[in-house]
């Protein structure tokens, strides 16, 4: 017996339009420092209309990526016009059964469908993959995050790819938003694998021609690959959303969780009026282990907008959180890329020292795992524009940076 995966047809992308603005331009419109209406107000979002509603109450996450205005507006562009005029016929989008949503969303943004595939599980484990209609000499793009179970999803990952290159595509690209193994990415002790690395000769033997990822653990990542990889940064999405709440330039502070995520925050606080940096200082005990020393910079009255790469058990995330109350910070933000959520997670960030915790759903977050202060941006758009762009042999690092 082996169980099926059927992903369902997406919708029809609505033509809609919303407005975008810009933290700067809203530093004149500043609110008094102590006024009750300076607490930040949630923006009017337009959405494609999904086979689903989106229940958004009870603290349930808000999705509002869903329409091209929604990016920064250089990324506008004629997509349902770049397909009827068959710019697309060469192009097949599939997705594997990690984040079978943000596929569809992918496929809404870009005017396509999904391509048909077949992905069983049988008894004892083992995956089927067969592609249910031809790739001969197409630009494929397989959309799978090697989140968890990481194995699980990673294996499939290669056999979508060794389906595709037995069926002759042309080009075989993996996107892959969540980066399974990439802290493993350097030996800090005798005796450690490398499993970064062999994640990345895993995937070009299976026969992958490129690799789409987002928001790398390191840079260093990137060098692992003998093949071209683009690195999407998703942080456009992120400042777009908080460029809609009314926060006075002057009185945000970025702050590195870390010492290792110093080039990561200064670049968020170039994008954010070049607001100034904290950074906190932790010593490591072990895997998921931190503790918090000190902090270097100015938090005091400040409105605090921590900064990663991704949300793993939170420990580190809530100490640094703990400490920036402790030095006066007004209001705490948790910003990521990846929301990984390991127990305990939710039951630290839920306990009242972020007033909000802003993700991306680059890994689905389960309902399990919700909460009133979460928040969850899709970057769907950001993706599907980036797979135009590499289909059309068009610059991609120089935009998303």
């Amino acid at each position: 017996m082996a169980s099926s995966l059927t992903l369902p047809s997406p919708t029809k992308l609505s033509s809609s339009s919303s407005s975008l603005f810009s933290l700067s331009s809203l530093t004149a419109k500043a609110l008094p420092f102590n006024d009750s209406r300076y607490r930040i107000c949630a923006s009017n979002t337009v959405r494609c209309d999904l086979p689903e509603q989106l229940n958004i109450q009870n603290g349930k996450p808000v999705i509002p990526i869903l329409n091209e205005r929604t990016l920064p507006k250089f990324l506008e562009t004629a997509r349902m016009e770049k397909t009827s005029n068959g710019n697309s016929t060469r192009l097949r989008l599939f997705s594997g059964s990690a984040n079978p949503a943000l596929s569809r969303e992918i496929a809404c943004y870009m005017g396509l469908e999904l391509g048909k595939i077949n992905i069983k599980r049988f008894a004892d484990g083992e995956i089927y993959v067969q592609l249910q209609e031809s790739v001969r000499g197409c630009d494929v793009f397989l959309v799978q995050p090697s989140c968890p179970p990481a194995n699980e999803n990673l294996m499939e990952l290669l056999i979508m790819i060794d389906a595709c290159r037995r069926a002759s595509a042309k080009n075989i690209t993996a996107v892959i938003p969540y980066f399974g193994y990439a802290r493993a990415d350097r030996k800090t002790q005798g005796r450690e694998s490398i499993a970064a690395k062999l994640v990345a000769n895993l995937l070009t033997e299976a026969g992958a021609n490129r690799v789409l990822a987002c928001d790398l653990h390191s840079g260093q990542s990137m060098g692992y690959f003998d093949i071209p990889v683009d690195h999407v940064y998703c942080n456009p999405v992120i400042l777009d959303y908080l460029a809609s709440k009314t926060i006075c330039s002057g009185d945000l502070v970025v702050v590195s969780p870390d010492v290792g995520g110093v080039a990561r925050a200064r670049a968020f606080a170039k994008k954010l009026s070049d607001a100034p940096l904290a950074i906190v200082d932790k010593r490591r005990h072990g895997h998921n282990v931190a503790e918090v020393m000190n902090l270097i910079g100015d938090v005091k009255g400040k409105v605090a907008v921590m900064v990663d790469d991704m949300i793993d058990t939170a420990g580190t995330i809530v100490k640094g959180a703990a400490l920036l109350h402790q030095e006066g910070a007004r209001e705490v933000y948790a910003c990521c890329t990846h929301a990984v959520l390991s127990p305990p997670a939710v039951e630290r960030l839920s306990s009242g020292l972020f007033q909000e915790v802003i993700v991306t759903n680059t890994i689905p977050v389960s309902e399990k795992n919700y909460f009133p202060q979460l928040t969850v941006l899709s970057v769907a758009n950001l993706l599907g524009e980036t797979i135009w762009r590499v289909h059309d042999d068009c610059s991609v690092s120089s935009i998303f940076q």
